[in-house]
């Protein structure tokens, strides 16, 4: 059996895929007369498959990531080989762009479709970009009465919050990282603060700030946090009110912040059209995809600072990249500063207890710093010890904790069927949402509990969990019901709705029915006819992936009943710290161990970009 037969079977490659082969079939008839040979052919329909599954390209030494089957995959040197000798593969040089005659780019043992290729390289030349700048500003020195009123217990560089803040100072590029509850939030609010108070300090005017997130449950959440940050300012010494009023108190979502084109991937904010700021923060950056990250970095003006926020625990993005464990990769663990910027910074922190070696001036060593992990959560939920158990991969220790008395906390062990185990809590929840007196307290309170499942498909998917509870809301049969929850699954710039974001169909004054979604992170929210709709699902039930970016009071996570190559770590872990206030985990000990000990895995050559070696 030939290659592209073995790769045509089912759970090989996908039509989509397929049909890539066949154009280049084609037009190597049209143009030599004859067609590539099959490793061509089976690379361009891999490439394309690779960008589904969320890698940027694929490994010719390790192929066998995509597929589960057995397949007879080639030699790689005798694969690389036949790529290099084909017209319909270029390999130029790293820091070069692909010609466009060539639809498919090999580099570094990497196969690429050319487009994504070129995200890769212009993301990585747009930040070391952004990295190398000078930013604004002088001498520290006079911040520090402000900063000792900001970080009182900063002496000695302990405070990583502090560390973050006063490296802020001197960094154009920041990556601030750390798990749910680690003051990712107030950290920024407070770094603000000096960049203002050093502004006014020099007499320069104040620095236009944008505060953005990859979906507008995102945005709402990161501008919710941002207000509450600033009121807990207001309490603090030698902090006015006019300084605390230049504070942004709304966020956006990067495609508004970046101007959506209606019928184009394109936006108005782009390298030749930057953004009009001068600091740029954006949160759960472990959520932006390889194209959107590109776009955003190459809109972002010289002379800018950009402010990166993430959770390097969680899952990657739900399109293709894994962008923020690339960039972490390049800039270290964060843990201490670096000799130089511990000199320059020691008007505000003193003498740090450790320092490392200088940053070097071409890379991104010395731009991060990571937070320690103090998840957040009510009185009554005990989910630290678990988070960093199931972020380890200990099952054992998880396995204790979740059979011991966690508060908050219910191990229904073994529970196949959330819809049994927690029928009355959920579908109470969900008959309650239609008889709310608008749209915006029905999404309030939709956005207290959430079912979720790692997979999309099956039974226990998302999609067989919605089919069951519609049913039992009696809407099976009537569409468009009132109280029921949807969810967007592809971008529409026109309407200005994105892949995630969640709306409720509730009646108008009018009685006609209406999909309600929030205002792109403005806090208002707009009405839709629901036959209007982009590609759109019920979200009663949703993947963990679609609710990254989110909390809820209660969460329910359902696992399935057998191992799956789309469990990981990464996936428990995201799941659990959505929760806020009760977790329930329905799940078998052999899955729960399956998923524990495996990684969520992209291929990438990001990291390399940004000088890191190859392991």
């Amino acid at each position: 059996m030939s290659l592209m037969d073995q790769l045509s079977r089912p759970g090989g490659l996908r039509p989509l895929d397929h049909a890539l082969a066949q154009v280049l079939r084609r037009l190597g008839m049209a143009d030599t007369g004859s067609a590539p040979p099959e490793p061509v052919l089976a690379a361009a329909g891999l490439a394309s498959l690779a960008v589904a599954q969320g890698h940027a390209g694929f490994e010719l030494a390790r192929p066998s990531l995509l597929l589960d089957g057995p397949v007879d995959w080639p030699d790689p040197r005798q694969w690389r080989d036949a790529l290099a000798r084909s017209p319909w593969v270029s390999t130029p040089a790293a820091e070069d762009a692909a010609p466009t005659s060539a639809p498919l780019v090999m580099e570094q043992g990497l196969v690429y479709l050319r487009r994504y290729r070129e995200y890769e390289r212009r993301l990585a030349q747009g930040l070391l970009r952004i990295a190398a700048a000078a930013p604004a500003g002088g001498d520290v020195a006079a911040l520090a009465p402000v900063f000792a009123a900001l970080f009182p217990a900063a002496a000695g560089g302990a405070d990583a919050q502090a560390r973050a803040a006063a490296l802020a100072l001197l960094r154009s590029l920041l990556l601030v990282t750390g798990g749910p509850g680690t003051g990712k939030t107030t950290t920024i609010a407070r770094m603000l603060v000096l960049l203002l108070e050093q502004a006014r300090a020099e007499g320069r005017t104040p620095p236009r700030i944008a505060l953005a997130a990859p979906t507008g449950r995102a945005a709402d959440r990161m501008a919710g946090s941002m207000r509450n940050a600033i009121a807990r300012l207001d309490q603090l010494p030698l902090l006015d009110d006019d300084l605390l009023s230049e504070l942004p108190v709304r966020a956006s979502t990067l495609h508004r912040l970046l101007g959506t084109i209606p019928d184009s991937p394109r936006f108005r904010h782009d390298a030749d059209h930057p953004l009009p700021f001068d600091v740029v923060v954006v949160d759960e950056a472990s959520m932006v995809d390889l194209p959107l990250m590109c776009k955003l970095v190459e809109a972002v003006p010289n002379g800018c600072r950009l402010v990166l926020l993430g959770d390097p625990d969680q899952l990657p993005s739900v399109e293709a990249g894994d962008v923020l464990s690339g960039i972490l990769r390049a800039a270290g663990d964060g843990q201490v500063l670096a000799i130089a910027d511990a000199t320059r910074l020691q008007p505000l922190l003193g003498d740090p207890p450790a320092t490392q070696g200088d940053a070097t001036a071409g890379g991104l060593a010395g731009h991060r710093v990571h937070l320690q992990h103090g998840y957040r959560q009510s009185s009554g939920l005990q989910l630290s010890p678990l988070a960093d158990a199931v972020r380890t991969g200990d099952a054992d220790a998880a396995l204790a904790l979740l059979r011991g008395a966690l508060a908050g906390v219910e191990f229904h062990e073994g529970a196949l069927d959330p819809l049994v185990a927690g029928r009355e809590a959920l579908v109470g929840h969900w008959r309650a949402l239609a008889s709310r007196e608008d749209p915006a307290t029905a999404l309030r309170e939709a956005g207290r509990l959430c079912l979720l499942t790692a997979l999309r498909e099956g039974p226990q998917g998302a999609r067989g969990l919605n089919a069951r509870i519609e049913e039992l809301l009696g809407g099976r049969q009537s569409g468009y019901f009132q109280g029921r929850l949807l969810q967007v699954t592809e971008n529409s710039y026109r309407h200005r709705l994105f892949n995630g974001d969640v709306g409720i169909c509730m009646r108008d004054a009018s009685g006609a029915m209406v999909a309600w979604f929030a205002g792109d992170g403005d806090g208002g929210l707009r009405g839709f006819h629901p036959g209007a709709l982009p590609a759109h699902e019920s979200a009663f039930a949703m993947t963990v992936h679609k609710a990254q970016g989110s909390e809820f009071d209660e969460v329910w996570l359902q696992l399935p009943r057998q191992p799956s190559k789309v469990l990981s770590r990464e996936l428990v872990y995201t799941a659990l710290t959505r929760a806020r206030s009760v977790l329930h985990l329905c799940a078998d000990e052999t899955v729960l161990r399956e998923a524990l000990s495996r990684h969520s895995m992209r291929v990438s050559g990001l990291a390399a970009r940004l000088g890191v070696e190859a392991s």
